[in-house]
C-alpha cells in the first residue's frame, strides 16, 4: 500500500482548511443537497489526495497538453499520482520496430518527478493501439487476417516461427520500456483487457492476434520480462473493464488464479471502472475487489469515471443541457462509492480517474445524440430508436467541471456522510 504523505495540504478557503477530518462549518455540513454546497474553483477546493491519504492514492490520466496551465495546477493540487492516457502505449512509443519515441511520455514522468506523484505504467501489452509491425512475419506478411468477420492465423504450416517472432518482439519491447523507466514507474499495467466474454472461447481469452499465435504464452512473457526489467519494489497489474459483472469477473478470475498457480509475477488487478450512475451496484464492485484479495493480490481502480449515462448511450446534446439531478444521481454514485473504496482501502492502493475534468474524456466519443422525428433530443433508452442521430453530444464523468470549478460529485467524496 502507497500511504505517504507526499505533499503539504494547501488550504485554498479558510472554511474549508481542516480537510480532511470534514467540513467545519455547521451550515455546511447540514446542507441537504450537494447541489447547494458552494461552487468554487477546484483550483481553491481542499486537495483530493490530502482526503484519501490514509487509503490510497488518487491519480489521474493525462496527455502531454495538459502538463501546463489549469490542466497543470489541478493535477498538483489533488492528485499524487499520474497515468499516461496514451503516450506510453506501444503504438506511441514503439510506432516503428526499433524506433522509439520517449519524448511525449518523458514529458509526463518529468512532471510527476518535479511534483512528487508516482506513475503508472499504462501499458506494455493491449490487442488495440498496438503496430501492425509487430504482427507481420519475417516476409512482411500478415500473422493473422481477417475471415468471416472474425481474426484467423493467416499460415497455420508457419504458426511456430512466428510465435517465436512475436515472442522475441514483444520481449525486447517490455525489456527497452520498462528499463527506460524503471527508476521512475511505480506501477505497470503489464497486459490490458485479456478477456472477451463474448468472443467465442470457452475460457473467455480475447482472440486477439496475440492469442491466436502464442496462446497465453504472451502474458506470462510479458510478466516475467516486466518483472526481470522493472524496479525491485514495482508492482505488476493485470487490467481490465467490467471486471465487476459475470461472467467476465469469473474468467478473468479464474486466469489470474492458473496465472498465479504457474508462478507468473502479477502482483495485483486493474479494475478500469468506466462505469455509470447506476451500474454495476457496489455489492458487486465489493466482491470484485474482495475476490482478487483473497488472492493475494493489491487492487487498483485504473480508470475511472462514471457516465451520465445508460446503455445504449443517449446522451444531452451540449454539457448546459443536462439536468441538475443527473449531477446530483452522479454526486450519490460518487460518494457510495468512495464510502466503499475507503471500506476496503487496505485492499485498494491507488484510484485513478480517467481524466482531470469534464473537458477532457474519451466517454464524449461515444455520447451519441438520438432526436425524435419531431427533434426533440431522446434520453429514454428504452424508447424506440430515433430518426436522427447524431455523434455530438457530451458526458461530464469526473468530479470537476470543464471550468475546473468542484460539482456536487467533488463535495460527495470531499466530505461524505
Amino acid at each position: 500500500m502507497l500511504k505517504v504523505l507526499r505533499k503539504p495540504v494547501i488550504s485554498g478557503l479558510a472554511l474549508f482548511s481542516m480537510l480532511p477530518a470534514g467540513i467545519t462549518s455547521a451550515a455546511a455540513s447540514n446542507v441537504d443537497s450537494y447541489a447547494q454546497k458552494p461552487t468554487i474553483s477546484g483550483l481553491e477546493a481542499p486537495q483530493l489526495d490530502q482526503r484519501y491519504k490514509d487509503s490510497f492514492t488518487i491519480g489521474a490520466a493525462v496527455e502531454p497538453s495538459q502538463l501546463q496551465g489549469k490542466d497543470a495546477a489541478m493535477l498538483k493540487r489533488h492528485f499524487n499520482s499520474i497515468v499516461a492516457e496514451n503516450v506510453m502505449k506501444p503504438a506511441s512509443l514503439q510506432p516503428v520496430e526499433g524506433q522509439f519515441n520517449w519524448g511525449p511520455a518523458d514529458q509526463i514522468i518529468k512532471f510527476a518527478k518535479e511534483n512528487g506523484m508516482d506513475v503508472r505504467g499504462h501499458n506494455l501489452v493491449w490487442h488495440s493501439q498496438v503496430p501492425d509491425w509487430f504482427f507481420k512475419d519475417a516476409s512482411g506478411n500478415p500473422m493473422v487476417i481477417w475471415q468471416n468477420n472474425k481474426q484467423v492465423v493467416a499460415d497455420p504450416a508457419n504458426l511456430e516461427a512466428n510465435k517465436t517472432l512475436l515472442i522475441q518482439r514483444l520481449h525486447d519491447h517490455i525489456k527497452a520500456v520498462v528499463s527506460h523507466y524503471k527508476d521512475d514507474v511505480k506501477s505497470w499495467d503489464v497486459v490490458n483487457e485479456v478477456i472477451d466474454e463474448w468472443g467465442g472461447n470457452p475460457n473467455g481469452y480475447r482472440q486477439s492476434p496475440w492469442y491466436l499465435i502464442t496462446g497465453l504464452d504472451y502474458i506470462k512473457v510479458a510478466f516475467a520480462t516486466a518483472r526481470e526489467f522493472a524496479a525491485p519494489d514495482a508492482k505488476l497489474y493485470i487490467n481490465d473493464y467490467n471486471t465487476e459483472v459475470e461472467p467476465k469477473r469469473t474468467y478473468l478470475y479464474n486466469l489470474v488464479k492458473s496465472l498465479k498457480e504457474q508462478g507468473v509475477p502479477i502482483d495485483g488487478v486493474g479494475h478500469q471502472s468506466h462505469i455509470q450512475i447506476g451500474w454495476p451496484s457496489e455489492a458487486e464492485i465489493e466482491k470484485t475487489i474482495n475476490m482478487f484479495a483473497d488472492l493475494g493480490l493489491d487492487n487498483q481502480i485504473t480508470e475511472l469515471d462514471v457516465s451520465m449515462y445508460g446503455w445504449p448511450v443517449r446522451a444531452f446534446p451540449t454539457y448546459g443541457a443536462i439536468p441538475q439531478q443527473k449531477f446530483e444521481d452522479q454526486a450519490d454514485r460518487y460518494d457510495r462509492l468512495f464510502k466503499l473504496y475507503e471500506k476496503l482501502g487496505d485492499k485498494i492502493s491507488n484510484v485513478t480517474f480517467w481524466g482531470v475534468a469534464d473537458n477532457h474524456t474519451w466517454l464524449n466519443d461515444r455520447a451519441d445524440v438520438y432526436y425524435d422525428a419531431n427533434g426533440n433530443v431522446v434520453t429514454d433508452t428504452n424508447a424506440p430508436y430515433a430518426t436522427i442521430v447524431k455523434s455530438s453530444g457530451k458526458d461530464a464523468p469526473f468530479v470537476f467541471d470543464p471550468d475546473y470549478n468542484v460539482k456536487p460529485a467533488y463535495w460527495a467524496i470531499i466530505d461524505h456522510k
